[in-house]
């Protein structure tokens, strides 16, 4: 298709630089697939001061990157109450800006912000004070006509009532699956210590419920002298909280904390778990769970958010208030033969239905439509 039919794209890459989280890992997903698109003529952001810590984002080869070289913070005050600056003075002229973690900046152009869950509005209390910024910026958005991209129905039900957001201005995508490979799971036995292990990923903030799944797990463990708990990913504003409940459980010398870890050694951990717990109180769609199913790991899954929604009866969904429920679901999802290859099973079937081809081609016919009718 010639240039100049091409629709213009800004996107969000922000959530890239350094260390990945689940926004990262899906954002990157979108940016690979649109990049690969002949209709679309895409440009990159980056909202941040460092431009040398920007510079080094790994991106699809040939995209464009600009850096707005002004700390974010200082923009998002900017554009909670303005209209300036408009992000074309970095991208230059576009058709539509795509926001990809709940700020689109104002523009010239349509926009579109895409909101990965509630939490910041409706348990503000599991969130971060900079999370919580997001309420203002995301109603400062909407007056200026974005429309709001969410990746469940469960979180666009649930903007419509606690914004309010008119229903004709959010669009449900549902995404495709991070892409962390095929792991080892020898290796991934290795990094655990063991060849049994129960295995959680994400930050640990309170919104994940860590804390409880030590308990859990601790009850399991009196029972199951091989198995541990390995849990994988940043230091959030949850950890000391998980730190004292690893310090108060009969098993805590079991638990083990692994900090951060890249694609690879994710796909490894993944391959070798015996079971992928994700006991969290608040999702807006859930995406180790589905990596866990891909790679033919049993789930036991919190009754919250938008799990139940995205993961279906491929999951054994439990009260995530309850550490006795959870115990009780991960010892049927460790030790049940019969519940595991009935888990397996289902969870190859309900991650098939997202792909990134189909989540493409949904987020381009959303572009076409902002543009096309301002």
């Amino acid at each position: 298709m010639p240039v100049s039919e091409r629709l213009r794209v800004a996107i969000d890459v922000t959530s890239l630089i350094g260390e990945r989280t689940g926004v990262g890992h899906v954002t990157a997903g979108f940016v690979e697939h649109l990049a690969a698109c002949d209709d679309v003529s895409l440009v990159a952001y980056a909202v941040t001061g460092n431009a040398a810590l920007a510079a080094q984002t790994r991106l699809p080869p040939g995209l464009p990157l600009r850096v707005t070289g002004v700390p974010a913070r200082a923009l998002f005050a900017a554009w909670r109450s303005s209209p300036q600056p408009r992000i074309e003075r970095w991208t230059g002229p576009v058709d539509v800006v795509h926001g990809t973690n709940f700020v689109v900046p104002p523009a010239r152009a349509r926009g579109l912000v895409t909101v990965h869950d509630v939490a910041f509005l409706r348990d503000p209390h599991l969130v971060s004070p900079a999370s919580r910024r997001f309420s203002g910026l995301l109603r400062a958005a909407l007056r200026r006509g974005a429309t709001v991209h969410v990746y469940s129905d469960t979180v666009g039900r649930d903007l419509e009532h606690l914004l309010p957001c008119p229903t004709d201005r959010i669009a449900r995508i549902y995404p495709g699956i991070a892409a962390t490979g095929d792991g080892s799971a020898a290796a991934g036995r290795a990094l655990a210590r063991t060849d049994r292990y129960v295995l959680a990923l994400g930050t640990v903030e309170p919104r994940k419920n860590l804390p409880r799944l030590v308990a859990a797990f601790d009850a399991e463990a009196d029972g199951d002298t091989d198995l541990r708990l390995v849990v994988a990913g940043p230091d959030g504003w949850g950890t000391a909280a998980f730190l004292e409940a690893v310090r108060r459980a009969r098993h805590g010398n079991r638990v083990v904390r692994l900090g951060y870890v890249d694609d690879s050694a994710r796909a490894d951990l993944l391959a070798g778990a015996r079971v992928l717990a994700y006991p969290s109180l608040d999702e807006g769609f859930g995406h180790p769970p589905l990596e866990a199913m891909r790679a033919g790991v049993p789930v036991v899954a919190a009754r919250a958010g938008a799990l139940p929604e995205v993961l279906g009866d491929a999951a054994l969904l439990v009260d995530p208030s309850s550490a006795i429920a959870l115990a009780d679901a991960l010892h049927a999802a460790v030790a049940d033969e019969t519940t595991r290859a009935r888990l397996i099973a289902a969870g190859h079937q309900q991650v098939a239905r997202y792909t990134w081809e189909h989540a493409t081609d949904e987020l381009v016919a959303v572009y076409r439509r902002l543009a096309t009718h301002p």
